[in-house]
């Protein structure tokens, strides 16, 4: 069995970020880490287990961006990837759902694998509509937002929660999962797979070595109109004084200027 991983190389949800000078995206050169998107770890893990499980199949990791992605991609590779491929274009920073789901879809029509399995979202600008793109664009059957997967065979056994409810959706491979959180514990890289994770490749693609138009990039169908980080909360205020007056004060200050009470 062969499993592809979507992977997006995303800013480490923990670190500060900036605007760029465009006004139009985040700053690459102010952010400190960059790492997988944290539901892609899930999703990473879920193909694991499975060629674990199996005891054969290969695990394929896939990342769209600039030359940097190759970090991200190694990690993929110490935790248990056998192998990576870089679709490398600097204009990926930019690129909205549809056109990741285009490239993601090359890849995946070039690999022919019997799954491909994504995070629910991506960190960032992907508003979780990429797996279901791809997999519409591949006329595969998918179910977004997984809580548990099983397999029996070439058939499968899905679960999502939704209001509420969990939903229970059965079909057959290929098919295209988006994974949620939960779904499984994703492993850590180990010493051992970091130094086996120098051995194995990363191949770097173009658009062009994937039969696509090298315009693709710049046929956007979303443009965001700017960016801007939320405005500094105010600093909090000390009220001094005796119990009673100190509590005298503090509804005055929620009634009259907060207008909450």
């Amino acid at each position: 069995m062969k499993l592809l991983v979507c992977i997006k190389h995303v800013p480490d949800t923990e670190t500060k970020v900036a605007v760029h000078a465009d006004g139009k995206r985040l700053d690459p050169q102010a952010v400190s880490k960059w790492v997988a998107s944290p539901y892609d770890e899930y999703a990473l893990e879920q193909a694991l287990l499975f060629r674990d499980d199996a005891g054969e199949g290969e695990v394929v990791a896939v990342c769209a961006g600039p030359q940097a992605c190759q970090s991200t991609l190694r990690t993929a590779l110490a935790t248990g990837a056998d192998r990576a491929t870089l679709i490398q274009d600097e204009r990926f920073e930019s690129a909205e759902s549809l056109t990741r789901a285009k490239v993601l879809a090359a890849v995946a029509k070039r690999e022919q694998p019997d799954m491909v399995l994504l995070g629910k979202y991506g960190v960032g600008t992907d508003e979780g509509t990429t797996g279901p793109m791809l997999a519409e664009l591949l006329d595969w059957p998918h179910v977004a937002a997984i809580s548990s997967l099983t397999l029996e065979g070439t058939g499968f056994t899905a679960a999502r929660g939704v209001e509420g409810a969990v939903e229970i959706h059965a079909g057959t491979l290929p098919a295209l999962f988006t994974c949620e959180k939960g779904l499984n514990s994703p492993r850590l890289p180990s010493l051992r797979g970091i130094m086996q994770s120098k051995k194995k490749p990363i191949e770097t693609l173009t658009l062009g070595d994937l039969g696509l138009d090298d315009g693709l990039l710049d046929e956007a169908k979303l443009d965001w109109d700017g960016f801007e980080l939320p405005a500094e909360r105010e600093s909090g205020r000390l009220i001094e004084g005796d119990p009673e007056s100190a509590s005298t004060e503090l509804v005055r200050l929620l009634h009259q200027n907060e207008k909450v009470l």
